[in-house]
């Protein structure tokens, strides 16, 4: 999406060990006019998958998936990383090794918000390695539910992730896919 690719040029930085830095629209200041018109893109890309959760993982996850989800008309769903007192023992569990904050953990989603049959569409702002994205996988298949695609803003093509979960027969459109990123810029595919 060249929207998207314009404005990762323009406003995206290249940080140390490989990350790039999208937080000033992105996942930590939203510019909300920006992310639905990506919402609406993700709207066309699965507009015949009669989707009826979207879900994410907190929490940098959770914006794009609200105004991706005003399109759909159905709720969304994020996984929490730590288990509160308001979530009880009926919940479907995974691991999550986050590659930003280099620790692994469990996230959880209550049985009452993901139940099977549920048309899922998987919803996250980066796309490298593929941990998050496999561990929402298996919460949505251990609820019987099925996955009927993955939306990702950023995908890092030069890593395994997108091919690891493509492999398994998921479908992931990730509407900028990053070739390569260095000191001297960033190529898309």
């Amino acid at each position: 999406m060249k929207l998207l690719e314009d404005k990762i040029l323009r406003d995206g930085k290249i940080g140390a060990g490989d990350v790039l830095k999208v937080d000033s629209f992105l996942n930590h200041q939203m510019d909300v006019a920006f992310l639905c018109q990506l919402g609406r893109e993700f709207k066309r890309l699965y507009a015949d998958e009669k989707i009826t959760r979207i879900l994410t993982i907190e929490a940098s996850g959770i914006g794009i998936a609200c105004l991706t989800a005003q399109y759909f008309d159905v709720p969304v769903v994020f996984a929490k990383k730590t288990k509160t007192n308001n979530i009880y023992a009926d919940v479907y569990t995974s691991k999550v090794e986050s590659y930003t904050h280099q620790k692994t953990y469990d996230i959880v989603v209550s049985k009452e918000f993901l139940r099977p049959g549920d048309r899922v569409l998987i919803i996250d702002d980066f796309l490298a390695k593929g941990s998050a994205l496999t561990a929402l996988i298996s919460l949505v298949r251990d609820a019987g539910a099925q996955v009927v695609g993955a939306g990702i803003v950023i995908e890092k093509a030069y890593q395994s992730g997108g091919e690891r979960v493509r492999a398994q027969g998921i479908r992931v459109e990730s509407l900028a896919r990053i070739g390569k990123m260095d000191a001297a810029g960033i190529e898309f595919c």
